[in-house]
């Protein structure tokens, strides 16, 4: 995983505990910047994984290409 996919947990767990603390004191403003948090997170791990993929599939269509040669 990448540095992006390490920020990406980090933004998951920090907004689970803004969300936790956001329900205990009722703040509902903090409890709902705590579930975007987590969206945020949850998009850059998907996109760290597509990146990956996309890696893969390069990858692997110019070993396919090298050995037609």
């Amino acid at each position: 995983m990448t540095d992006r996919g390490d920020k990406g947990t980090t933004d998951k767990l920090k907004g689970k505990a803004k969300e936790m603390v956001g329900k205990a004191t009722g703040d509902r403003r903090k409890e709902q910047e705590g579930k975007t948090d987590q969206a945020k997170g949850k998009t850059k791990e998907t996109f760290d994984d597509v990146k990956g993929r996309a890696k893969g599939v390069g990858d692997s269509l110019g070993d396919d290409s090298s050995r037609d040669r």
